[in-house]
């Protein structure tokens, strides 16, 4: 008994002063999940007025009952939309708080709810039809932030700008050809958002906790009225599948190091070293102390929220690798994550759709430069495979010779009199010339998916017609 008398003090003592009275408050701390899973009263309301419906259909509750619930549950509905519901902690979750408010308005009716269904297959509609309503979100941004880039692109189909490899100039491209591939890019994004929806279209209500139900409920019903493809096939597999968020977290990393790789290029084009383009003050903030700066935040601020991201698909992935079917608590903590990852997915998706828009490109900047670092050598290669006959390899190396000496008279090629080009190899003509210029480079590519303007708008008029 001494024991006993001591063991509140000591047990304040050990935890400190976070907890009132020890471990029963630690308990509800680290089991309740109201804090964020109320996120998630909008689905779990829906679910539960499709679920009632169905019961009275199937003649297992009455339909006074089920009108008496459905009108109770449209009450709390508002009364949440409007910021006059009181969420409690000691009622753990979303579920056990509607519930309990639902028994306060309509009295032991309330109760009849729960029949043929457990909190186990409640949460995994909840969150799946949430999971859903973000993919479908995202669909629709990827969509906006590919017309920006579309717009972008037709705009700039002959504006020359260098292309790099290693972030060395390599060989002139048009600008527009650059934003295409960021439409490649977020159309495969986009592509994943529609296969995940896929995946993940089909209803769990009716697996109950983990084995079905012996009511004889109709999950096909309840599947449609929820706007599910179907119910799922396993209630076992059901109540323990977080692969739909799993998956959602791929598709938003994926998302996220493209959107970061666009933003690491903004942030460099935007450095007065490149000056290709210039955001606007929307997208920009000063520094305190020193008055000439504009900074790229917004597109760092982009580039940072991919680690966030990618943290919560780890998190994720961790929590459910070692878990045995069927339902785990573990499974509690795969929300926050989700809910984070979308919140900064959909800014960054946000952010850099306005800064596409918005930006200022520095076209004859980008031009000026399109030739630095002998980026039509390849030109020169191809012309004598073309025009003299020689292997590629060998073009290589007299086009090697060729830079050589541009580089050691500090000129471009295009500048290289003809006599020092015939002292290299003696079948180049004047007519070299005509492939050394940037432009000339840029339209002769020419092959699908090239860099020249008509291939471009090409392009351009595919995806106009796809997007």
């Amino acid at each position: 008994m001494a024991d006993d008398t001591t063991d509140t003090k000591s047990s304040n003592q050990m935890w400190g002063g976070r907890f009132a009275s020890g471990p029963d408050a630690i308990m509800e701390e680290i089991n309740a999940s109201i804090g964020f899973d109320k996120k998630l009263f909008a689905q779990d309301i829906r679910g539960s007025i499709a679920h009632a419906t169905m019961l009275a259909h199937q003649g297992i509750i009455s339909a006074e009952d089920k009108d008496k619930i459905v009108h109770g549950l449209n009450t709390i509905l508002s009364e949440i939309e409007s910021g006059n519901f009181e969420f409690s902690r000691q009622l753990e979750d979303i579920h056990m708080n509607v519930e309990a408010r639902l028994a306060t308005l309509i009295g032991p009716a309330a109760g009849r709810l729960h029949t043929a269904r457990s909190r186990n297959d409640q949460v995994a509609l909840d969150f799946r039809l949430w999971v859903k309503e973000e993919l479908q979100k995202t669909e629709q941004m990827l969509t906006g932030l590919i017309a920006a880039f579309l717009d972008r692109a037709e705009e700039h189909a002959e504006s020359v700008m260098p292309g790099f490899t290693h972030l060395q100039t390599a060989q002139p491209v048009t600008f527009g050809h650059h934003c295409m591939a960021y439409v490649e890019m977020f159309g495969r994004d986009r592509s994943r958002v529609r296969h995940a929806i896929e995946h993940l279209d089909e209803s769990p209500i009716g697996a109950a906790a983990l084995a079905g139900t012996g009511y004889p409920i109709d999950r096909h019903m309840t599947a449609k009225a929820l706007g599910f493809r179907e119910p799922t096939r396993n209630s076992i597999d059901t109540v323990s599948d977080r692969d739909f968020a799993i998956e959602f977290l791929s598709i938003a990393a994926i998302a996220g190091m493209h959107l970061s790789r666009l933003a690491e290029e903004i942030v460099i084009w935007s450095t007065p070293q490149f000056g290709f383009v210039r955001l606007s003050d929307a997208f920009s903030t000063g520094s305190s102390i020193m008055p000439q700066k504009k900074n790229p935040d917004a597109a760092e601020l982009v580039r940072a929220k991919t680690g966030r991201i990618n943290g919560s698909l780890v998190a994720l992935l961790t929590i459910m690798k070692g878990l045995p079917l069927a339902y785990s608590k573990d499974m509690q903590e795969d929300k926050e994550q989700v809910f984070d990852a979308a919140e900064s997915l959909e800014l960054a998706i946000a952010a850099m759709t306005g800064m596409v828009r918005d930006m200022t490109v520095n076209t004859a900047r980008m031009k000026a430069v399109a030739g630095s670092g002998y980026s039509t050598a390849t030109d020169l290669a191809d012309w004598l495979v073309r025009e003299a006959g020689l292997p590629f390899r060998d073009a290589h190396h007299v086009t090697g010779r060729a830079v050589a000496l541009a580089e050691s008279k500090g000129c471009d090629l295009a500048e290289l009199p003809l006599s020092d080009l015939q002292a290299i190899h003696p079948d180049i003509t004047d007519k070299v010339y005509d492939v050394l210029t940037v432009e000339a480079s840029v339209a002769s590519r020419k092959s699908f998916g090239g860099t020249a303007p008509s291939e471009v708008r090409r392009q351009i008029a595919f995806w106009r017609a796809r997007n």
